[in-house]
């Protein structure tokens, strides 16, 4: 079969690789769709995703795909299943797991992460990963239950109230769901703060009351101790910064973006103390797959309208190359 392979920092190419057979316990999927995920560029730039990432490897933990043949112990799942992958596997056993944070595994392995993923023709998934999608929702929009999972997980970290001003830093990808996420909840105002001025109206159209620019001072300044809840989405040290800056008294901040691990940012204790802040993290999505299917199912969240670019699997290695300059939203591989 055909597959993206990664065979070291910025060396991927698409090439014939193995045949695969699923296990036991496993289905051989055909992929339908396979979304590009910011922490894929950051694993093709050489740095970790969910977990340590040993090439060669074939990418992509956001899919959708087709059952073709079933393990001899699946029985929940048949061919022409048309299936979402949560593509994370947990060990079961270490001290996370037994505590019910299992998204904290010691052992976390994840499909296109620490085995081959959706990057490819077929994928092999554990069936326990897979989830039915309904009839009338799109291939495209189950290989982004994965994203949204991850969001709801850390969506559900906030205590959301109808008088609150949240700010959302980055209007990007994960920036528009959460902004669904949070219109739905019915808060009396949303700004996101967002420096391509291309991508104001789209924001707008998704529930923003306001949308203005980090890098305008005048308008930054006014962000100051402004919003009782803040998402950061941008793994920015200067988002960071100006995502704790801008909590007021008694605000929360939830830390979402993937910073490089290298990164670091200042911030004043002192602010943290005296404003009493609640900051936050939130990393992967445990168990969120099936309500995340259900919101878009219910068209709580769009997932059309949010998607920039469309390439088949030949196109991605110069796609992955050329990432930074193509001012992507979310892009996804459609395997001709």
């Amino acid at each position: 079969m055909k597959a993206a392979v990664l065979h070291g920092a910025l060396n991927m190419k698409v090439e014939e690789w193995s045949e695969p057979a699923p296990g036991k316990h496993e289905v051989l999927l055909q992929i339908a769709c396979c979304g590009i995920c910011g922490t894929d560029q950051h694993i093709y730039h050489g740095h970790p995703g969910s977990a340590e990432v040993n090439p060669p490897i074939v990418l992509g933990h956001e899919l959708s795909g087709v059952v073709l043949a079933v393990g001899e112990a699946v029985f929940t799942l048949q061919q022409g299943d048309r299936v979402s992958v949560d593509p994370n596997i947990y060990c079961g056993a270490c001290e996370y797991c037994r505590n019910g944070r299992a998204h904290l595994c010691d052992k976390l392995n994840a499909v296109g992460v620490t085995r081959d993923g959706g990057m490819a023709e077929r994928c092999i998934v554990p069936a326990s990963n897979c989830y039915k999608l309904p009839n009338h929702l799109s291939m495209l929009e189950g290989a982004m239950v994965e994203p949204l999972g991850c969001v709801l997980h850390g969506y559900k970290k906030l205590e959301l109230r109808a008088n609150h001003h949240v700010l959302i830093a980055g209007g990007g990808f994960i920036g528009q769901l959460f902004l669904q996420l949070v219109k739905a909840a019915g808060v009396a105002h949303i700004t996101v703060s967002e420096p391509n001025p291309n991508k104001r109206e789209a924001l707008l159209k998704l529930g923003a009351d306001n949308v203005v620019s980090p890098f305008d001072p005048t308008e930054a300044a006014g962000l100051l101790s402004s919003a009782d809840l803040v998402i950061e989405c941008v793994g920015r040290t200067e988002s960071v910064e100006l995502a704790i800056k801008a909590a007021r008294k008694g605000g929360q901040v939830l830390i979402f973006g993937v910073a490089s691990p290298d990164a670091q940012a200042s911030f004043s204790p002192f602010d943290v103390f005296s404003k009493e802040l609640r900051i936050m993290g939130s990393f992967i999505n445990p168990y969120t797959h099936e309500e995340a299917i259900t919101l878009i199912a219910q068209n709580i969240v769009q997932i059309e309208p949010l998607i920039s670019h469309r390439i088949d699997l030949e196109e991605l290695p110069e796609f992955m190359t050329s990432y930074p300059k193509l001012n992507v939203t979310k892009a996804i591989i459609m395997p001709s």
